[in-house]
């Protein structure tokens, strides 16, 4: 897939954008790429729908060195993107901190987003504010800093596929090892890793749209993944919001068992942003 670039405000950010139909916008979580949805984006796209992977800002493709890595300038970002493809309200697929983002943006313009699907959400600050600062000076900065950043980071990610790894596991480690080697890629992750989530928590009340909360239940990101998602789904403004729990799973249900995400994210899809052969096919 082609690599595309849109200026932004500080930097740029780079996307790919295959297939016809409904848009959906797939964003990855912090310190990963969006090659992340390479699993689910060819699925969506053999169903009628167009697809842009996203990389945020500072990973991926996406330019680095940025004034701001917090969760809510990466919806600034996902809102631009979206307005500049004008092909009508999008479905947003986002993993993590990138979820937050997606209710950054859902909140600012209802309009531009026809559904979030938000995988393993992490919208909110799970301690104290001072005790997450505290944790991110203490724990993240000398575990993430110096020659051995990198490589304490792709542990870590190992550690978030609980049931199974996909077969590709080790070339996709070796090919985000190298992108976190680039210079400002582990400045950028500790970055958005020491800022708080203070941003998408106070606009969860102001989403209306339409709303999927995926989550493994053995996602280590959370003391208990269940209740963090019935908690984020009784937040959200909206009444079209629901929970889908996969058991054994954990931070990336997509790329750990597609099989059993993609049907969910399919049926939320044609609810929300039928293809056209869908909507001829309900009209029958």
């Amino acid at each position: 897939m082609e690599t595309r670039f849109l200026d932004v405000s500080g930097g740029r950010i780079a996307y790919d954008d295959t297939g016809a139909g409904p848009l959906v916008i797939c964003v990855p979580g912090m310190g990963d790429l969006r090659a992340e949805y390479r699993f689910l984006a060819p699925q969506l796209i053999s169903a009628g729908y167009r697809v842009v992977t996203m990389d945020p800002r500072g990973e991926g493709e996406s330019s680095v060195r940025w004034a701001d890595y917090s969760v809510a300038s990466v919806g600034v970002d996902l809102l631009a993107l979206a307005r500049s493809l004008g092909a009508g309200p999008a479905v947003v697929i986002g993993n993590s901190m990138a979820a937050g983002a997606a209710v950054c943006a859902a909140a600012e313009a209802p309009e531009q987003f026809a559904g979030l699907v938000l995988v393993g959400p992490a919208v909110r600050d799970g301690q104290p504010l001072w005790q997450a600062r505290i944790l991110s000076l203490l724990l993240y900065g000398p575990m993430l800093s110096g020659p051995w950043g990198v490589s304490m980071w792709i542990r870590y990610f190992t550690t978030l596929f609980p049931s199974a790894k996909p077969d590709d596991f080790d070339a996709y480690c070796q090919q985000l090892r190298a992108t976190m080697h680039e210079p400002g890629r582990m400045a950028a992750l500790r970055a958005m890793l020491a800022t708080p989530k203070r941003a998408s928590e106070e606009r969860l009340a102001r989403v209306t749209t339409p709303a999927l909360i995926v989550m493994g239940s053995k996602d280590p990101d959370f003391p208990d993944a269940t209740a963090e998602a019935k908690l984020i789904a009784s937040r959200l403004g909206g009444t079209d919001s629901r929970v889908e729990m996969l058991a054994g799973l954990g931070h990336y249900p997509h790329a750990e068992a597609p099989d059993r995400f993609t049907p969910l994210a399919l049926d939320f899809l044609r609810r929300v942003a039928p293809t056209q052969a869908g909507a001829t096919h309900g009209a029958e």
